[in-house]
C-alpha cells in the first residue's frame, strides 16, 4: 500500500513538474500550458498509454489535468464504436459533462460570494 502512495506521488509530481517547466522554461501562459497537458493526456489515451499509467499510479494520474484529456478521448472512442463519427462529439461531452457543469456552477457561486481584487 505504501508503494501505491509513493508512485501516485511521483507520477503526479512529474506531471506537475512538466507543467511548471512549460511555464518557466517555455514561457507558456496558463491557458496554453493547460491546453498542452490536456492534449497530451488525450494523445496518450489514444495511443493506449494513459490507462496503464492510471492502473500504475492511481490518483497520481487521475487528479492532474492530463486526466481530463484522457476522459475526452476515452469517451469519444467509446461513442464512435457505438454511433459512428457523430459519437466523437457526443462521447466527449457525455463523459465530462458533470465536471464541466460543476466548474461552471461553483465558479458562478464563487463570483457571487467573493469580490475580485482590483
Amino acid at each position: 500500500m505504501l508503494a501505491m502512495f509513493f508512485w501516485a506521488f511521483v507520477i503526479g509530481g512529474l506531471i506537475c513538474v512538466i507543467g511548471q517547466l512549460l511555464f518557466d522554461v517555455a514561457k507558456l501562459s496558463p491557458g496554453h500550458t493547460m491546453s498542452v497537458l490536456v492534449t497530451a493526456g488525450a494523445i496518450l489515451s489514444g495511443l493506449g498509454l494513459y490507462e496503464p499509467l492510471v492502473n500504475f499510479a492511481g490518483a497520481g494520474a487521475t487528479i492532474p489535468i492530463t486526466s481530463f484529456g484522457n476522459s475526452l478521448a476515452t469517451g469519444a472512442m467509446q461513442e464512435v464504436q457505438r454511433h459512428g463519427i457523430v459519437g466523437v462529439l457526443t462521447g466527449m461531452f457525455e463523459v465530462t459533462s458533470s465536471g464541466i457543469s460543476a466548474a461552471i456552477i461553483f465558479g458562478f457561486i464563487g463570483s457571487l460570494l467573493f469580490k475580485p481584487r482590483g
